[in-house]
């Protein structure tokens, strides 16, 4: 297991190790005491899968109150994966961090509670699984601008499919303070 520094504190990249031959490969996805030495030690509650087409945009998304950390990967295909502070006092605060994310480089990321997660699929279809730390609670999430000019996303497509909430979602900026994170 290989972990990969990235600039925001509190996210973690993994190279999980795999283990190939004629047959095929074996990889574990997720095993408490390798990832815990490692700094993830998220007690997990509930797995999402999503199917999604080329040029899918899904995000940016938050819950407050009952923040979700999130542990994603690529079964199938690849996305660019972006997660955005939204911890009003850390000085990376706004900042954002993206990573592609495939079946083929098999990389993971730890996106803690306190960020915003968002990915669009860079491949024709990808199949796409995350675990989270607290269960979906509909009334306590967020979204906000994908294209927010203040974050800055530079998304790799140009011909994005979105949600009718995520096209509309307001910037950082004009969120109510309540909804970000002290």
């Amino acid at each position: 297991m290989k972990r990969i520094a990235v600039p925001l504190e509190g996210l973690l990249l993994f190279e999980p190790q795999v283990f190939g031959d004629a047959r095929g490969f074996f990889q574990e996805t997720w095993n408490q005491r390798t990832y815990g030495p490692l700094g993830l030690s998220a007690e997990f509650v509930q797995d999402n899968l999503a199917f999604s087409q080329r040029g899918v945009l899904r995000g940016l998304h938050f819950q407050n109150p009952h923040p979700q950390a999130k542990f994603v990967y690529v079964l199938q295909g690849e996305v660019f994966d972006v997660a955005v502070d939204l911890r009003q006092h850390s000085p990376t605060f706004g900042q954002w961090f993206g990573e592609y994310l495939s079946a083929e480089n098999r990389r993971q990321l730890y996106i803690p509670p306190c960020f915003a997660h968002g990915y669009v699929v860079t491949s024709e279809t990808c199949l796409f699984a995350y675990k989270c730390d607290d269960y979906y609670n509909p009334t306590t999430q967020h979204c906000i601008r994908w294209d927010d000019p203040a974050i800055g996303i530079r998304w790799p497509i140009e011909k994005l499919i979105l949600a009718p909430r995520d096209a509309s979602a307001p910037c950082l900026k004009d969120l109510p303070a309540q909804n970000l994170f002290p």
